[in-house]
């Protein structure tokens, strides 16, 4: 990578900069918002669940598998709408397309194009990271050796190997896949682009909420009903965090614009090292976790744990279980129509499920209520992930493929649809 001591510095001015020098390769990815959504985020939990109040809008119930008697204390209605930045659109159907290709470029700049080709360039990821270093690699006729760990899904493989690069696969935990590492610059003299501790992978990062502030500014300029009434802006946007390359590189694209930034994690087997950390005033630096969202399986970087640690660009971190998870999934799908990866529906999990988040939503946003962005990180799964997410007894599938009646009876009929 470029070397640290000439890298940009970590502020908005920079992230403006490195937005310009990827433009070229990347796209601007939407916006979109759904009023089911705006809803049930605006309805409180205990009207919503199965087991206390009316199911709306066909609602998955994350508490099925865990019923306790705190659902009907979950009051919370915070005044909500909600903004998707759809990077599950992105080129490699992820945001890590900004950060490879602006560490690319940079490096590029440093060393001059003929000696990193002559290097070549590698990386370790489950997935998304690879993709997109091997796309830019590809687009700047450089080779990349990905590091991958065997339980990647058949897709993001695919995906990675279709852009032309040597995958090397490794065990899952962030040990395994750096000592492989290791092996591989020995053995070929690549250079390492990392997947999210370097300054110019988080100031790539970073870019998406430049264009995300200014795409919710233009829209609530010519449709200000899609917002909160009397506000022409956002008021928080919410990330999923793994590395922390993204989170931290919103965070450092905002500072200064009064616009709150919060973190979302999945909390299963430890996978919430940053809310941890940020708890005990520590960094973890290992995490051995297989939470469904597969993207957020690692520890918080040394540099972006710099930045969200910093109470100033960083309001907090919020984690959710891995059937809340599920059922952000199974809404985002069913009622607003945008497929992505898990790791992708972590932040929209924690708007309308955790309860912590939900009650200080209210607390500071009081009656006026906020304009929220949520960062729809990627896309990357495959209709067989999706369907073993959601396996469902026969009886149930047959319901839902409609083949039995409400009642359990099966006769076929000619009815449009």
């Amino acid at each position: 990578m470029a070397d640290l001591s000439t890298c940009p510095p970590l502020t908005r001015v920079s992230v403006k900069a490195a937005h310009e020098r990827i433009k070229p390769y990347i796209h601007r990815t939407p916006i979109t918002t759904c009023e089911t959504l705006n809803q049930i985020a605006s309805t409180p939990q205990c009207e919503r669940c199965t087991h206390t109040g009316p199911n709306i809008a066909s609602e998955p119930a994350p508490h099925d598998h865990n019923i306790n008697g705190n659902v009907s204390s979950y009051t919370a209605a915070p005044n909500v709408r909600l903004f998707f930045k759809c990077e599950n659109q992105q080129r490699i159907g992820a945001f890590k397309a900004r950060g490879a290709f602006h560490a690319l470029g940079r490096l590029i700049e440093e060393e001059g194009i003929e000696s990193v080709r002559r290097k070549g360039v590698c990386t370790h990821s489950s997935g998304n990271h690879a993709q997109a270093l091997a796309l830019a690699a590809k687009t700047h006729n450089v080779p990349a050796h990905i590091v991958m760990p065997t339980i990647s899904t058949p897709s993001k493989i695919a995906g990675t190997k279709s852009h032309g690069a040597n995958v090397i696969f490794s065990g899952s935990t962030s040990d395994e896949r750096e000592a492989v590492i290791r092996e591989v610059i020995a053995n070929t003299g690549a250079t390492l682009v990392p997947p999210y501790d370097h300054p110019d992978i988080i100031l790539g990062a970073g870019t998406q909420a430049l264009e995300l502030e200014q795409q919710v500014d233009d829209l609530l300029t010519q449709q200000p009903d899609l917002g909160i009434t009397g506000k022409g802006k956002l008021d928080a946007v919410i990330a999923p965090i793994g590395g922390g390359g993204m989170l931290s590189g919103i965070c450092t694209a905002l500072h200064g614009t009064r616009i709150k930034v919060f973190g979302a994690e999945p909390n299963v087997e430890g996978a919430n090292d940053a809310e941890q950390g940020l708890k005990q005033g520590k960094r973890f630096e290992k995490v051995s976790t297989l939470t469904i969202a597969d993207g957020l399986r690692t520890p918080v970087g040394a540099i972006p744990w710099s930045i969200i640690s910093d109470k100033e660009k960083l309001e907090g971190i919020y984690s959710v279980t891995e059937e809340q998870i599920k059922a952000a999934l199974k809404v985002l799908m069913e009622r607003a129509k945008m497929f992505v990866e898990p790791s992708a529906a972590v932040s929209l999990a924690v708007v309308l499920y955790n309860e912590s988040f939900r009650q200080m939503v209210q607390r500071e946003a009081g009656d006026k209520g906020w304009n929220i962005g949520i960062v729809l990180s990627g896309g990357n799964t495959t209709m067989e992930a999706i369907a073993k997410l959601f396996a469902a007894p026969e009886k149930a599938e047959e319901r839902a493929e409609a083949k039995v009646g409400v009642n359990g009876e099966r006769k076929a009929e000619n009815v449009a649809g």
